[in-house]
């Protein structure tokens, strides 16, 4: 069974590398779906509390992400680059297997991370 839940932060950042009006300090309101797969446990009829795996999101990447500027913690944070910092923080604290996240910078723009074990060269 694969469980989804999605949150929502506020953060700044500014991509040094960008050649376009990205590379200036400007704002998001992010959007994070994570995904994770398990076993249901037939006693419950549930795989995974939804608080619960809110509470591990919360501690692991939000406290850290939400109203803050990326760059402090990140040298170039581009979507794809904010996925790759998300990842280790959920993979080992998740129950079941972390198996996707995506990350919304805008209604129309995200990025789809699989994981390093599914990165293309």
């Amino acid at each position: 069974m694969i469980l989804t839940k999605r949150f929502r932060f506020e953060a700044a950042h500014l991509l040094p590398r960008h050649p376009g009006k990205c590379r200036f300090l400007h704002g998001h309101s992010y959007a994070l779906r994570v995904a994770i797969q398990m076993e249901v446990d037939p006693e419950t009829g549930m795989g995974c509390d939804f608080a619960e795996l809110g509470s591990i999101v919360d501690k692991q990447v939000l406290e850290q992400a939400d109203h803050r500027n990326l760059n402090d913690f990140l040298d170039n944070p581009t979507a794809e680059n904010i996925c790759v910092w998300i990842w280790p923080r959920l993979a080992n604290h998740v129950p079941g297997r972390l198996v996707e996240i995506e990350l919304h910078e805008t209604e129309d723009c995200s990025c789809v991370y699989r994981g390093p074990d599914n990165e293309t060269p």
